[in-house]
């Protein structure tokens, strides 16, 4: 995803406005951000089942998750220091990144001749 967002914003500097750069860089790093968070929670969350804690916390931070990026994303479009779509493509660095980490698992399963068993 670093390197996504890394690649997007590279190439948004010469040919984009700057507000479309700076959407795909808010992006990437709110969608590094909400991607540490979920991991984060989600490893907390099991943790908590195994133990029999109260998961009606886990779920609040599940939705406060989305609250924060909202708001970082409200926040700068209100100011235009943003481009919404760009925002929104900026936070879909994780579909990239899992289309490249498709292809290089099926790479190395033809190159080692892999089966599925």
């Amino acid at each position: 995803m670093v390197v996504t967002t890394a690649l997007a914003v590279a190439a948004a500097a010469f040919v984009a406005p700057w507000r479309v750069t700076t959407g795909l860089l808010v992006g990437g790093v709110l969608a590094l951000f909400s991607h540490s968070w979920l991991k984060n929670s989600a490893a907390a969350a099991i943790r908590l089942s195994t133990t029999g804690g109260p998961p009606q916390l886990r779920l609040a931070q599940f939705i406060l998750r989305y609250i924060v990026i909202a708001a970082v994303v409200f926040a700068l479009y209100t100011l235009d220091l943003v481009s919404l779509p760009a925002v929104l493509i900026g936070l879909s660095t994780f579909v990239v990144a899992m289309f490249v980490e498709a292809a290089r698992e099926f790479y190395f399963a033809i190159k080692e001749r892999e089966e599925i068993t």
